[in-house]
């Protein structure tokens, strides 16, 4: 299965069932309100990084011990009480950043939902690279607090929720390429939050568009069929979204997400083309190009070619027929 693992889904029903409430780290749990405990607990775990999402129904105060080297990076999903974490009384979606070897103190007042990615120091060049404010390990050291945007936070909370869902009942055929992928898109809700609260970098000397396009494209190219993260190309080519973006509307007059989606949409017409009969599905190809939710796909699909997703395989299967009726015909 590579570097993915599906490490645990299951449901709670005693506040004992949150001391891994980060998969990896050890929390001390206390329930504070009165009530039986009912909630999920779900990881997925990419390698050393990992991405958990908890739901519990009454209060509750958990502690992480001072002895976990890793990073933890979480989102507040929902709440229906105050949520305190050390002296930061979070909001909906905001961000809290754990850092490595601190001890970490949270209340929850009342029926809450979070998620929580955590990591080693040394992936966040590679995750958040591009954006010199989020890309050095020393600027992660600190505990920290964002406050969301409202718009921005509740596209990347139900976005978070989704790819959870999806990889849950869709994982055990991930790849090497495509895991990663797909942990470059759980940062990106993460990411997405943060750079919502923080002010306007300088953009400072803008590259040519056409040459930083081609950079793009090349690197597109080396990657070959396998599905590419705009964060990994931000790190790879050391540039920033912003810059990236207004070097894509430049020169296509669309983003570089809008481009990516188009050049993964190609992958998947190309493999549903090219596949043998009966030799996969168009939801396993759909996945591996980093698609999760197939509604959207399939109109974002229907809308470039003309076409249902099912009707390009189907119409390879058919094609497939015909030669083969052509063949046995010319040497019947």
């Amino acid at each position: 299965m590579g570097p993915f693992l599906l490490v645990d889904s299951k449901r709670l029903d005693s506040f004992e069932g949150l001391h891994q409430a980060v998969h990896g780290s050890h929390v001390d749990v206390m329930q504070l309100g009165r009530g039986r405990l009912r909630g999920r607990l779900s990881h997925v775990g990419i390698g050393d990084f990992s991405l958990s999402i908890g739901a519990f129904n009454v209060g509750m105060r958990t502690q992480r011990v001072a002895s976990d080297d890793r990073l933890i990076i979480g989102m507040l999903l929902s709440a229906e009480d105050r949520v305190a974490h050390w002296s930061f009384d979070m909001q909906l979606n905001d961000v809290l950043v754990i850092p490595p070897l601190l001890e970490h103190d949270g209340v929850f007042h009342g029926a809450s939902a979070y998620a929580a990615m955590r990591f080693d120091l040394d992936e966040v060049t590679s995750l958040f690279g591009g954006e010199a404010r989020l890309s050095d390990p020393d600027s992660w050291r600190s505990r920290r607090h964002f406050r969301a945007n409202i718009e921005t936070g509740a596209i990347a909370s139900r976005r978070l929720v989704r790819i959870m869902s999806h990889l849950r009942t869709h994982g055990g055929g991930l790849t090497d390429s495509t895991a990663n992928f797909w942990k470059r898109s759980i940062v990106e809700c993460m990411a997405a939050n943060i750079m919502s609260s923080l002010p306007p970098d300088d953009e400072g000397w803008l590259p040519s568009a056409r040459r930083l396009v081609r950079r793009v494209e090349e690197h597109l190219d080396a990657a070959g069929n396998r599905p590419v993260h705009v964060s990994e190309i931000c790190a790879s080519l050391g540039v920033s979204r912003r810059t990236l973006h207004r070097a894509f509307h430049e020169v296509f007059g669309l983003g570089p997400v809008s481009f990516l989606r188009h050049k993964r949409l190609c992958a998947v017409h190309s493999i549903l083309r090219e596949r043998a009969p009966g030799s996969t599905t168009v939801a396993a190809v759909a996945m591996g190009q980093g698609f999760y939710e197939l509604g959207r796909f399939a109109q974002y699909y229907l809308a470039m070619f003309g076409e249902r997703p099912s009707q390009t395989l189907n119409g390879a299967t058919l094609l497939a027929e015909e030669d083969s009726i052509a063949r046995t015909q010319l040497h019947g």
